[in-house]
């Protein structure tokens, strides 16, 4: 099984009207839902509006994101699913219910950390 990471951009709702956002987050949860019931959801959540900070290598903090940014992520959902075509059609599924195109990409495994954490989970 393989982990992808399914985003859109901050903005990307922007053009849904404030009195039509509860119909969004019932549409969005009810996917949520269902890729729980279907035991791909790993997690998701939204981004708070520019946030962001940016910590260098020596600690120094400033606001972020990085100035050559265009575009920053909005909110996100991560999906454990057998292939990629799998993970579109969840991308899809989230699209349609928030209302905006979705970008997938697959997130590149680290054995030794899901090592770390199933050791750490079942002591």
């Amino acid at each position: 099984m393989t982990r992808y990471l399914i985003s859109f951009n901050e903005g990307a709702m922007d053009h849904i009207p404030a009195e039509e956002m509860a119909d969004v987050a019932k549409a969005s949860h009810a996917v949520v839902q269902e890729a729980v019931t279907a035991g791909v959801w790993v997690y998701g959540a939204g981004l708070e509006r520019q946030r962001a900070s940016i910590v260098a290598t020596n600690g120094t903090v400033t606001d972020g994101p990085y100035p050559e940014t265009k575009e920053i992520i909005g909110g996100f959902s991560v999906v454990e699913v057998a292939t990629r075509e799998d993970a579109l059609e969840w991308a899809a599924k989230i699209a349609a219910s928030c209302r905006c195109a979705q970008e997938v990409r697959e997130l590149m495994p680290d054995p030794e950390t899901d090592a770390m954490i199933r050791e750490t989970t079942t002591r």
